[in-house]
């Protein structure tokens, strides 16, 4: 169990988002600086607004509506002066389990904003890839993978499956990047997209 006051994570270090925390979190804006300072490192709301295209008094608000909520804290190890750093607190989010059966529209509401905005995020990451996948030097080119399977399984099976597949990333998650081939790491994105699927009447 948590202390008090503190937010829940799981053994990979996400935050585990309730009610108030995905309330909290449920803002294009806020959904996109967390990710930024996630993937990109910590940064100033300057340096922000410049990665995302906004003015830095709208980042510095989210910002501090993030770090009031248990998102992100200052990086008092970089800066100089009255430059404030930030950076993110948690590796990832997953929602508890009762988010999904919620019966208040505004527990909903924030949690469909939230995952339309996490898909526009994927399919954006994917797009740009697709764009750029010729840039990358020799077998970075062909290293990514665009794949779908249509499986029949039962809710249990689904459920099984996504942790099997949760447990396969996070294995190379602790294992680090292998570079004893002379190779060089680079950040990699992992998208794992699984639903059921209503089939229309014949």
């Amino acid at each position: 169990m948590p202390e008090k006051n503190q937010p829940a994570e799981n053994a990979a270090g996400e935050r585990i988002l309730d009610a108030r925390s995905l309330r909290g979190l449920a803002h294009p804006l806020r959904i996109r600086i967390l990710k930024s300072l996630r993937h990109d490192g910590p940064a100033t709301a300057s340096q922000l607004a410049e990665r995302l295209g906004e003015s830095s008094g709208a980042t510095s608000y989210h910002l501090r509506q993030l770090a009031t909520h248990g998102f992100v804290e200052d990086d008092p190890g970089r800066g100089k002066g009255r430059e404030r750093w930030w950076k993110a607190v948690h590796t990832g989010t997953t929602f508890a389990d009762d988010l999904h059966t919620s019966a208040d529209p505004e527990v909903r509401g924030a949690a469909d904003l939230f995952m339309h905005e996490i898909a526009g995020i994927h399919t954006q990451e994917v797009s740009t890839w697709l764009a750029t996948a010729r840039d990358w030097p020799g077998p970075w080119a062909t290293s990514g993978d665009l794949s779908d399977f249509t499986l029949r399984l039962s809710a249990a099976q689904l459920h099984e499956l996504n942790e099997k597949l949760h447990a396969v990333v996070e294995t190379y998650r602790t294992a680090g990047p292998d570079t004893s081939d002379g190779s060089e790491a680079a950040q990699i994105r992992v998208h794992l997209h699984s639903f059921p699927r209503a089939i229309p009447p014949a």
